[in-house]
């Protein structure tokens, strides 16, 4: 059986203008729409995506605690991580990444 992130990426792969890549950053997979980066992943569990801090507030998302790689990020920033675990989560991300690509 695929990982999460396999099935996510799978799901992204038919968005057209879509691309996942070596991040440069963040040393695995990045996401990129038309050339640009909007998120990456930090493992097979957890992505951090850029959403807009109105689209962040809007649905009530807030910063995972105890966050390993940016322990001190603003509560504010248009970046947010976010974890999955199951394959319900893992479709949430999805939508989540199409607000995003929605916000370029």
């Amino acid at each position: 059986m695929a990982s999460l992130k396999h099935q996510l990426l799978a799901s992204l792969a038919t968005i057209e203008g879509f691309e996942a890549q070596p991040s440069k950053v963040a040393g695995g997979t990045a996401l990129f729409f038309r050339g640009k980066e909007f998120a990456h992943f930090h493992n097979d569990q957890e992505i951090d995506l850029r959403l807009t801090r109105k689209v962040i507030k809007s649905l009530g998302l807030s910063h995972p605690p105890r966050s390993q790689l940016h322990p001190t990020r603003s509560a504010s920033s248009q970046w947010i991580e976010v974890r999955f675990n199951t394959e319900a989560e893992a479709m949430r991300v999805a939508e989540l990444v199409k607000l995003a690509i929605a916000q370029l």
